[in-house]
């Protein structure tokens, strides 16, 4: 079953009246079956501002644009932790040749200064001798 399949499967069965939109109330409920409290207030609200055509509704495309962004939030946030790992100092924003060779020591990898920096320069976009966080979101994206 591929991932379309899955998605409008979920759809039918929180789609309680049929109808092909998902109330305020279903989504409520389907916010419930996962633990999460929604009162029919906020659940209005998710769903108006979710509703690509403004009825107020969520469709089975709003579902899916919902569950695939919610998708690429926790991959950036993923990548942002593995980010965090290789930077040189907390928080500095890149990762330079000293700070890849300490990270790739610590996984059982060794590797010189002078190669980090040829592995680092295929993926420096802008050629500072440095990886910042767009730069290995890309090269994560490439791999």
């Amino acid at each position: 079953m591929d991932k379309q399949q899955q998605y409008k499967r979920v759809f039918t069965h929180l789609d309680k009246n049929g109808d092909g939109k998902l109330s305020p109330p279903e989504l409520q409920v389907c916010m419930g079956k996962i633990g999460e409290e929604l009162s029919l207030e906020e659940a209005e609200m998710v769903a108006e501002l979710m509703a690509s055509d403004g009825d107020g509704l969520l469709s089975f495309d709003d579902l899916v644009k919902v569950v695939e962004s919610a998708n690429e939030d926790e991959k950036v946030n993923d990548l942002k932790m593995a980010f965090k790992m290789y930077e040189e100092v907390e928080g500095c924003g890149c990762i330079t040749p000293k700070s890849l060779r300490r990270m790739l020591s610590r996984l059982g990898e060794s590797r010189t200064v002078e190669e980090c920096e040829l592995m680092i320069a295929k993926f420096d976009l802008d050629g500072n001798g440095v990886v910042d966080f767009d730069e290995f979101h890309h090269m994560m994206a490439c791999s």
